[in-house]
């Protein structure tokens, strides 16, 4: 099999290392190193929800943001430029939405949990990186309330997570770092639960258009990223909910 520039094959995904509350204040955080991309997750729990939240449910959402030296040169924070960008605005909706997959919103009650974000190294794939630490996060600030007799059982379902693939120089590869993402012909990242059921998919013909089988090529390339990331969450969470 092709051996790409960091050696993996096409079908691997990076190094993954999940530190556990990493932060001392949130209700759950952890650290997630997907190669050399790296972010924080932080969940945080208010007892009140928004005003379009329906009488007697919860509510999940996800903010996302990228440190100034995140990337190879600096940028301005969202804000100094006192609006949030609109990559960021996209993409911390996607982690919402996956996250809100998720969760019983009746047996989390009426309480809000708000999934902090922050890329404190970027090499490609954070979105998707937010998404499978934010889902640790989100657990851990669960099992708390649980643990503190606030909720008598989790309010999640199941697992969430994330992972790209991506079509370079014609080729199949999971788990694309920014020196591939940079010139990929097709961008695709996928979000799943532990089924193997698809939560939200985003692809992107950006070099070239692609096929509906090079398009259900990657979304198998994926589901086998995403069973392994699946693996890691549960030893990073001891195995359950």
């Amino acid at each position: 099999m092709t051996k790409r520039q960091d050696g993996r094959a096409l079908d691997e995904l990076r190094p993954i290392k999940i530190t556990t509350d990493f932060v001392k204040f949130a209700e759950g955080s952890c650290l997630i190193q997907c190669g050399d991309t790296m972010v924080l997750c932080c969940a945080s729990v208010e007892e009140r929800t928004p005003p379009h939240v329906a009488e007697g449910t919860g509510w999940v959402t996800a903010e996302y943001s990228m440190l100034p030296r995140a990337n190879r040169e600096r940028s301005k924070r969202d804000v100094a430029k006192l609006k949030l960008s609109p990559r960021s605005a996209e993409i911390q909706r996607l982690v919402g939405r996956s996250l809100r997959a998720a969760v019983d919103m009746e047996a989390l009650g009426e309480r809000t949990i708000t999934v902090d974000c922050d890329v404190l190294q970027g090499d490609g794939g954070t979105r998707t990186a937010s998404v499978t630490g934010g889902f640790i996060a989100l657990a851990l600030a669960c099992r708390k309330l649980v643990e503190e007799g606030v909720l008598p059982r989790t309010p999640l379902r199941h697992f969430v997570t994330g992972v790209s693939a991506g079509i370079v120089d014609d080729q199949l590869m999971l788990d694309l770092q920014y020196s591939e993402d940079s010139r990929a012909q097709v961008d695709l990242n996928c979000v799943m639960n532990e089924a193997g059921e698809i939560i939200e998919l985003q692809g992107t013909g950006e070099g070239r258009a692609f096929t509906p089988a090079e398009q259900q090529d990657l979304v198998r390339l994926c589901a086998k990223g995403n069973r392994e990331l699946l693996e890691v969450q549960k030893k990073a969470l001891g195995g359950t909910l």
